[in-house]
Parts: structure tokens; C-alpha cells; sequence
């Protein structure tokens, strides 16, 4: 089959769901299929570009800013998606029939370009659901009811209602669905997330040397830096452990919060803890190859729960994981169950300082914890499973 994957991020971009998206078209390619990737690009000089990345045909559509623009901005480019993908992509569809569409949120608003191309194709669609928006934003104080809410929720459901088969992160998504009465109306299952099991040679970059940090253990946070994660939940660590001084905070990424947060860290005279912009794929396996905790945060206030991507990276480089996520979130028996690190809920200061002070102090449970995320990863997490699955459902009829 020719399988199009459309996604809003693909590497080089170091977000998370880019190697996503690569290890499975990879392994779409390993079973014998031809995977064709379909990304938005602000970066590139040209309206389209079509290139070939290991073994991988890839078509990169210029469009407007998504990634590190403010709120309104990256709403109203996220909102054209769809259009622009469509009228600078036709010629490359119509030269790439497909025989399966998979897209990838968390964006809401591929469901137009979806039922578009599943209707020029007439072929079926999966989509990998990562982010339950607009509600997650409702939960966090970042959206009200109204106007605009409505909006996003109406190309929430068109954004469904363009898949033959919706795959949740985990168990809990379901039970969201099923408790607003939407587990009748779409085909559902869970689709953990995934990653290549193919050891990479991983070269040092010296990261801890460069930085200065020989000596300390090094509580590592990769990935987004907005409203969903409370990174001031880590913040409040870093300061109740100024006292531990083999103790450090390293945040690498971009988001929303970046801004405030570096101020925030500034105005409260914290030496241990800093915020580096996100770096490229290499210098991120780099940093989890070389640090010590992968850290996790999740604002209390979320009701939909999330799986993420960042954690597969931990668990990948043997990270043992340091977790202060939402109640009822499914990764606190994941992690747990997989003895792979230590989860407190988001609120409970006390405890998620405790393990901090746990994990400092003891290399030995650092090591075991790690080895145990290792094994978690290679039992319920390769690319090989979540491809399978996905293909399962559509392999029969072609």
C-alpha cells in the first residue's frame, strides 16, 4: 500500500511526534509498503518541496507560523492548514494516489483536507489522536466557554468524523469518550505511543561538561514548554531543593511559557535550574544519552489524559522518571507497574520532593529504575506493534 501519514511536525523538527511519525513510515517501509509523508514547513523558500529521506517521499507545504507563535497567530495558520495543504499539494496528490491516509494530531483542523482526500482516493483513514483540544485548554484555564470554544470544538468533530479509526493514547481516552457519549459514535481503540527499537550511535556531545554540570544529577525536561505542562511545577521543585547541591534542573524546549518562566526563575535567585532553547534531534539524543532523570509535569487540572512523547526518549535511554502528572492520568500505573521511575500527583509538593531527594541521593535506585524503563519500553512500546495494529484494520482489503 501507499500509506500517507499527515502531520503537523517531521524531522528535522525536534518535537517529539516527528521521530514519531519517522519510525513508523520507517517501518511501514521495512513491512514493504511506501509511506509518503505530508508536513507544513514555514522555513522552506519554496511554496512546496518534495524530497526523498531515507527511503521516505516527503512534501513540505509552505504555510504560515505554528511553532513559537503567539496564540491568536498560530490559531489562525492552524485554522488554514487544510486549504493551503490542498491547493499548493494538488499536484503532488494527484501524481500520489494513496491507499491510507493516517493522520496525527494534535491539531484539529486536518479533518477538512481528510475527508477530501479520502474522498479522491476513496480510501479509508486512521487517525493517531495524541490531544484531546479544546478540551485539555478548557481544563487548564487556557480557553472558556463560548464563542471561540465552539469553534474549535466544531472542527474537533469534523476533525473525527474524517477517520475510519481513532486511536487514543490510553485506556483513560476511552473512558473519555465513553463518559460524553462518544464511544457509539466513532470506532475507537488505544494506540500507545511507539518508538524504534534499532540501537543508534549516539555520539557524545559533552553537554554535561559544556554546561558545567560534572558532578550533579541532572533532572532533564525535553519537549514543550506550555500551559498543559505546569512547568512551574518544576520550578517549585528546583526551589525546594536549593539545599541539595549535587542537585540540577536542566529544561530544554519551546512553548508559550518560556518567557515567564525564565523571569519567574530569574526573580527567584535560582542557581539550579535553567531553560535552554529546544535543540535539534541530534543534540537531544545527545542530552538523553548523557543526564540522569527524565523529568514529567501535567497540570493538575486536565481532565483528558495525555501520553507524553517525550517519555518513549526516557524510557529509550534507560532515564529513570520523575512524574508529577494529573489525577486518574493512566501513566501513574504505567510507570509504576514497569517499575520504571517515581509518580506523585501535581499538588503534592512534599512528595514529588521527596523522590527528587530520593533519586539524588541514591545512584544504585537511579540505575534500576533505569534498566526497569528500558524493559517497560521494549515490552509494550516498538513501532513494529503500533504499525501492525494500525495496519490491521485495512491490510485486508488491498
Amino acid at each position: 500500500m501507499r500509506i500517507l501519514l499527515l502531520v503537523v511536525y517531521y524531522l528535522p523538527s525536534p518535537i517529539a511526534s516527528a521521530k514519531l511519525i519517522h519510525d513508523l513510515a520507517a517501518e511501514f517501509l521495512r513491512l514493504g509498503h511506501e509511506p509518503v509523508v505530508v508536513a507544513p514547513d514555514e522555513t522552506i523558500p519554496h511554496e512546496t518541496e518534495v524530497a526523498c529521506e531515507d527511503g521516505i517521499k516527503v512534501l513540505r507545504v509552505r504555510t504560515g507560523k505554528i511553532k513559537n507563535a503567539s496564540r491568536i497567530v498560530r490559531g489562525l495558520n492552524e485554522a488554514r492548514l487544510s486549504s493551503i495543504i490542498w491547493n499548493k499539494g494538488q499536484r503532488f496528490f494527484k501524481e500520489n494516489p494513496c491507499d491510507l491516509i493516517i493522520y496525527y494530531s494534535p491539531t484539529i483542523f486536518f479533518g477538512q483536507l481528510v475527508k477530501r482526500l479520502k474522498k479522491y482516493y476513496s480510501c479509508p483513514s486512521y487517525l493517531i489522536l495524541r490531544d484531546i483540544f479544546p478540551q485539555w485548554a478548557l481544563d487548564a484555564g487556557v480557553l472558556k466557554r463560548g464563542m471561540i470554544y465552539n469553534y474549535f470544538k466544531l472542527k474537533e468533530r469534523q476533525h473525527h468524523e474524517a477517520a475510519n479509526v481513532i486511536g487514543v493514547q490510553t485506556p483513560a481516552n476511552l473512558r473519555y469518550f465513553k463518559e460524553n457519549n462518544l464511544d457509539t459514535k466513532y470506532r475507537l481503540e488505544v494506540l500507545y505511543n511507539w518508538t524504534a527499537l534499532l540501537e543508534e550511535n549516539v555520539p557524545s556531545l559533552a553537554y554535561r561538561e559544556r554546561l558545567g554540570l560534572q558532578g550533579k544529577v541532572v533532572f532533564f525536561y525535553g519537549g514543550n514548554i506550555g500551559v498543559a505542562q505546569d512547568i512551574d511545577n518544576i520550578v517549585r521543585l528546583a526551589k525546594n531543593l536549593c539545599d541539595e547541591k549535587s542537585a540540577y534542573f536542566l529544561l530544554v524546549g519551546d512553548g508559550s511559557e518560556v518567557s515567564r518562566l525564565r523571569a519567574e526563575i530569574k526573580a527567584l535567585g535560582l542557581i539550579n535550574i535553567a531553560i535552554h532553547d529546544a535543540v535539534g534531534q541530534k543534540e537531544y539524543l545527545s542530552m538523553l544519552s548523557e543526564f540522569d532523570v527524565g523529568l514529567l509535569s501535567l497540570d493538575r487540572g486536565l481532565k483528558t489524559q495525555n501520553f507524553p512523547g517525550k517519555l518513549l526518549g526516557y524510557l529509550y535511554h534507560a532515564m529513570p522518571v520523575l512524574a508529577s502528572i494529573n489525577q486518574g492520568n493512566d501513566l501513574k500505573n504505567i510507570i509504576e507497574d514497569g517499575k520504571a521511575g517515581l509518580v506523585c500527583i501535581n499538588g503534592e509538593d512534599e512528595l514529588f520532593e521527596a523522590c527528587a531527594r530520593k533519586l539524588v541521593a541514591d545512584e544504585k535506585l537511579r540505575r534500576q529504575l533505569g534498566r526497569n524503563a528500558r524493559m517497560l519500553l521494549e515490552s509494550n512500546f516498538s513501532v513494529s506493534r503500533a504499525a501492525k495494529q494500525i495496519l490491521s484494520h485495512f491490510d485486508a482489503a488491498h
